[in-house]
């Protein structure tokens, strides 16, 4: 087996500026700087420009826009779906 193939596996800070949150996790990513964790340890930093913290879906606070109207613009063309009654019709 060839050596010195993959990268290092190491333990490192990711930190989203936006939410004020970090959190320490393994991964083959490299950064220059340095943070010093609540451990006790110094670990390399990697700032991320969105994380759970910061994104809409997992903070609940994502909508959907339908600001040209397209969904009212579909039904005025196509008419609204009629509701399904859950059984097939023979003739």
């Amino acid at each position: 087996m060839q050596q010195n193939k993959h990268p290092e596996y190491r333990t490192v800070v990711f930190r989203d500026r936006a939410a004020g949150y970090a959190f320490l996790t393994r991964s083959t990513a490299t950064s220059d700087r340095t943070i010093d964790w609540d451990d006790g340890g110094t670990y390399p930093v990697i700032d991320v420009e969105i994380s759970s913290e910061s994104h809409p879906f997992y903070t609940g606070k994502a909508r959907t826009v339908d600001s040209e109207g397209r969904i009212a613009h579909f039904e005025r063309r196509y008419g609204a779906a009629a509701p399904r009654s859950g059984k097939a019709t023979g003739t």
